[in-house]
């Protein structure tokens, strides 16, 4: 077996179902030449000369005939579970959908995301992790999570895929009642609050500390918290003030008594994007995830 050359079965059964080697290298788009040395291959190997032409084209012999009932199967085996193409049926699929979203990513995307896989996949769920930017890389390798989205400046080595779905830039939230009263805050005010800093790890607010940093503006820094959803109730019951992603500020803004006031000095700006693993990229599941978010954004907003 260690010698046996597999690729010689298709011709054995060619030969079988046509009794002719012509036809047979018609059906297999070879020449007649090349069929004819296989086949001369085949019966070496096998020690029995498999085809005797007869009036009625190539017969075959006992051992001919019990090769072809295993080499259909070999062969019908291997279209069917190695070479086709894997097909998903979001109608039908269970798949857990695992997603690791920013706060911001999960805000902006996750209500109409979650509508989307309703409608078209009713079975299958959706989960929403949080982990550290080691064990996201760990996890999208493996295929624990199937996308990343938001902001993560980690996932930029050769082995992931990302994709830009919106930009947006930061905004300041003050208490409706805050005694600046403008609607934009200079830098000289914004040096004279006390200021509420988000500091989760790998999250848009660091990225906003760190542009000021390099251009030597130091906020004073009244509290540090890990969470975007505390700002609200803080910022509403203080004279603090907080630097957030547009789009967290103008959600908060509408249920909140809180208003939003424009820098009125350089800020940053970010993509968001959706991250997947290269292992992924041909996954039907991750394909089809992948081209609902993108749906949500279709001009890169």
């Amino acid at each position: 077996m260690a010698n046996f050359d597999l690729n010689l079965l298709p011709i054995a059964l060619a030969i079988f179902e046509e009794r002719s080697v012509s036809a047979a290298a018609r059906k297999l788009d070879m020449s007649q030449p090349a069929v004819s040395m296989a086949l001369n291959k085949l019966r070496s190997a096998l020690g029995d000369p498999l085809f005797v032409k007869t009036g009625r084209g190539m017969q075959p012999t006992p051992r001919a005939c019990t090769l072809i009932d295993p080499t259909r199967e070999i062969l019908q085996r291997v279209h069917a579970e190695v070479l086709a193409s894997e097909q998903f049926t979001p109608a039908t699929t269970t798949k857990r959908f695992v997603l690791a979203l920013s706060d911001i990513g999960e805000l902006m995307l996750l209500p109409r995301l979650l509508q989307r896989v309703r409608d078209e996949a009713p079975h299958a769920s959706v989960e929403t992790v949080t982990m550290s930017p080691e064990a996201l890389v760990v996890a999208l390798e493996s295929g624990e999570v199937d996308l990343a989205i938001g902001y993560f400046p980690d996932l930029k080595n050769r082995n992931f895929f990302q994709q830009r779905l919106f930009s947006h830039d930061f905004v300041c939230l003050l208490r409706a009642e805050h005694p600046l009263l403008a609607q934009e805050i200079s830098l000289d005010q914004f040096l004279a609050m006390g200021h509420i800093v988000i500091n989760a790890e790998g999250r848009d607010e660091p990225m906003c500390e760190r542009f000021l940093l390099r251009r030597k503006i130091r906020r004073r820094v009244v509290l540090s918290t890990s969470h975007f959803m505390s700002i609200p109730l803080l910022i509403a019951t203080s004279d603090l003030i907080a630097t957030v992603p547009r789009a967290f500020g103008e959600f908060v803004a509408r249920f909140s008594n809180i208003r939003l006031v424009e820098p009125g000095f350089e800020m940053p700006s970010l993509d968001l994007k959706q991250h997947w693993h290269r292992k992924y990229h041909k996954d039907g599941g991750n394909a089809w995830l992948r081209s609902l978010t993108t749906a949500l954004f279709p001009t890169g907003m």
